[in-house]
C-alpha cells in the first residue's frame, strides 16, 4: 500500500519534536509493514484554530489520492492532526477510513483507523482528541490567570516602551525580568514631555528637536512624528498600564514622569487636534491666536517691506474684505491692559496676601486631616493583605478566595493612592498661589517686553488673553481667569471688602 506521511508543528521553535523527528519514526513504521511513501507533508500551522489553510491543501491532496486506490495517511500522534474535536477535518478523515477509503495510521501513539477498528478502538480514538483539546485548553487557561495574577501585581506584560529596559534577573536560580529605565534613552524621552509640555512645540518641532540630541530606537532608526504622538499618550510613562483588552492598572516599574506633566501634555494635544495651525516660515507675536470677529476664520500675519509685520483675516470663506492692520495697532489695547496692572502696589499685593492667609487656615487644616485619614485607611489596608497572604500561606483559605480579596484590596489601595494625590496637590498653600498670579500681573508688562522671542511674547499672551478677535482694524478680548480677578481689584478701591467672592473663584 502506498503512505503519505503528514508531519506538523505549531512553532519554527518546537526542534525538540521536529519535522524530521516526526519523518523518522513514520518513516521506519511504514518501512516495517512494507508500505511505499509517495509523499511527505512538512508544514508549521497550529491544529488548534479552525483556519488551517495548508492542512487544507494537504486535505486536497488525500482525497484525490484516496480516488485512485486506498492509501495510508500517517500522523506520529494523535495531536499532530488535530486538538480540536469539533474540526471537520478530522470528521472528513475519518469518514473516508470507515468508507475503506483510507487507513489513519497515530505511530506514537500505537493505533489505526480504519473500517475493521472495534468499538474500544473508537473510544480511544475520541478519548486521545478530547486530552489534545484539554491540554491546549489548559495551556490557554493557565496562561489567562498568570497573566491575570501579574496584572494584580501591578506587573507589564506587553512590549518593553522606549525609554526602558527589560532587565533579566537570578531569583532563586529562576530567570525572571523586570523594567527599568534605560539610561541611555530615558532622559530623552522625559524630555519629550517637558518640550510638548510648555506649548511652544509641535509634534514635528519635538521630533526635530529629540532627534537632534540623539533619541534613537533601540534598533538605531529615528522616531517619526506618529511615534513621538503615541509615546505622548501612553500613560506607561506615568505609572499607569494601559491594556484594551483589561482597562488600566498602576504598575509596578519606575515612573519617568509625573502625573501632572502627562496631564498637560494630553490637554495640550487635544487642543492643538481640535484646533490645528498652519505652519509658517516666520514667527509673529499673535501666530494662531486671533480670530477675524466678522467671519471666524483665522487672522494671518505677512512682512511688508521686509521688516512691517501687518495681518489680515485669510477670508477662507470668500465673504471678508482684504484689510491689513499693523501689529504695533494690535498691540496697543495689550499694553493698555498690562499697564493696568502695573499699577497695582507691592503695598496692596501684601496686603491681600496677608488677608488670604487668614482665610484659609481652615482649608489648609481640613486638607491636612483627609491626608491623615487616606494615610490610616491605607496602612490598614496594607495590613489586611500582609494577613490575607499569611492566610493563603498556611492553607487557610483557597486561591480563589485570595485572588477575589486581594483584587477588592488593591482596587481600594489604589484609590486611596488617586485621592492622596488630589489632596497632596490641593494641601498647596493657597496665599502662595494667589500671591504668585498677583505678582506675575504686576510685573506683566516688563515680562513682556523682556521677551525677545515672538514664540514667548505669543505663550504669554495666550496665558493671559482669551477669546481675542478683530473688527473693523481693533482687537478685542477679554482677560483670563484668574487674571481678570487681580485686574477687578486694582480697579476697586474697597477690594479687601471683595476678597470672599474672589477666594471662591480662585479655589
Amino acid at each position: 500500500m502506498k503512505a503519505i506521511n503528514v508531519s506538523r508543528v505549531s512553532t519554527e521553535e518546537q526542534t525538540e519534536n521536529s519535522p524530521e523527528a516526526q519523518n523518522f519514526r513514520m518513516d521506519a513504521y511504514f518501512a516495517n509493514r512494507k508500505y511505499e511513501i509517495i509523499k511527505r507533508f512538512n508544514f508549521v500551522e497550529s491544529a488548534y484554530k479552525l483556519k488551517r489553510d495548508t492542512f487544507d491543501e494537504i486535505m486536497d491532496f488525500i482525497v484525490e489520492a484516496s480516488k485512485k486506490e486506498k492509501i495510508a495517511v500517517g500522523f506520529d500522534k494523535v495531536d499532530r492532526l488535530s486538538r480540536n474535536i469539533f474540526d471537520k477535518r478530522v470528521a472528513k478523515l475519518y469518514d473516508l477510513a470507515i468508507e475503506n477509503k483510507i487507513e489513519l495510521h497515530f505511530v506514537s501513539d500505537g493505533q489505526v483507523i480504519d473500517d475493521k477498528m472495534s468499538a474500544s478502538d473508537k473510544f480511544a480514538f475520541g478519548i486521545k482528541l478530547g486530552l489534545a483539546k484539554y491540554y491546549s485548553d489548559a495551556i490557554g487557561d493557565n496562561v489567562k490567570r498568570a497573566f491575570e495574577q501579574k496584572r494584580r501585581n501591578g506587573e507589564w506584560t506587553g512590549a518593553v516602551r522606549l525609554g526602558y529596559l527589560n532587565i533579566s534577573l537570578d531569583e532563586e536560580k529562576r530567570l525572571r525580568k523586570t523594567i527599568e529605565i534605560d539610561p541611555e534613552r530615558g532622559y530623552l524621552v522625559q524630555k519629550m514631555f517637558e518640550l510638548y509640555a510648555t506649548g511652544e512645540h509641535s509634534l514635528e518641532t519635538v521630533k526635530n528637536k529629540i532627534t537632534e540630541l540623539g533619541l534613537r530606537t533601540l534598533k538605531g532608526n529615528k522616531i517619526s512624528k506618529s511615534g513621538i504622538e503615541n509615546i505622548l499618550k501612553d500613560s506607561f510613562y506615568c505609572g499607569i498600564a494601559m491594556s484594551k483588552k483589561y482597562g488600566n492598572y498602576a504598575h509596578i516599574y519606575p515612573k519617568m514622569i509625573s502625573k501632572e506633566l502627562f496631564d498637560k501634555c494630553q490637554e495640550i494635544r487635544l487642543k492643538r487636534r481640535n484646533k490645528p495651525s498652519k505652519v509658517v516660515s516666520k514667527d509673529f507675536i499673535f501666530k494662531g491666536l486671533l480670530r477675524c470677529h466678522n467671519c471666524g476664520c483665522s487672522i494671518s500675519a505677512e512682512i511688508k517691506k521686509g521688516k512691517f509685520v501687518y495681518y489680515s483675516c485669510t477670508n477662507a470663506k470668500g465673504i471678508c474684505k482684504r484689510v491689513y492692520i499693523p501689529e504695533n495697532e494690535l498691540l496697543k489695547p495689550v499694553y493698555e491692559v498690562l499697564e493696568r496692572f502695573e499699577s497695582i502696589t507691592e503695598k496692596a499685593q501684601n496686603q491681600l496676601v496677608n488677608e488670604i492667609r487668614k482665610n484659609t487656615e481652615m482649608e489648609v487644616v481640613f486638607h491636612k486631616a483627609q491626608i491623615s485619614r487616606i494615610q490610616t485607611e491605607y496602612n490598614k489596608l496594607k495590613l489586611k493583605q500582609d494577613r490575607l497572604l499569611e492566610a493563603y500561606l498556611d492553607q487557610s483559605i483557597t486561591k480563589d478566595v485570595y485572588d477575589k480579596k486581594h483584587q477588592e484590596y488593591q482596587d481600594q489601595i489604589q484609590t486611596l493612592e488617586i485621592e492622596m494625590s488630589e489632596h497632596s496637590k490641593a494641601d498647596h498653600n493657597y496665599q502662595t498661589t494667589v500671591a504668585t498670579v498677583i505678582s506675575v500681573a504686576r510685573k506683566a508688562k516688563t515680562i513682556f517686553d523682556n521677551s525677545s522671542e515672538p514664540a514667548r511674547k505669543r505663550q504669554f499672551l495666550n496665558y493671559i488673553l482669551q477669546n481675542p478677535t478683530v473688527k473693523e482694524k481693533k482687537l478685542y478680548f477679554t482677560i483670563a481667569s484668574p487674571f481678570n480677578l487681580v485686574l477687578e481689584l486694582a480697579s476697586s478701591p474697597n477690594w479687601l471688602r471683595t476678597w470672599d467672592d474672589v477666594r471662591m473663584s480662585l479655589l
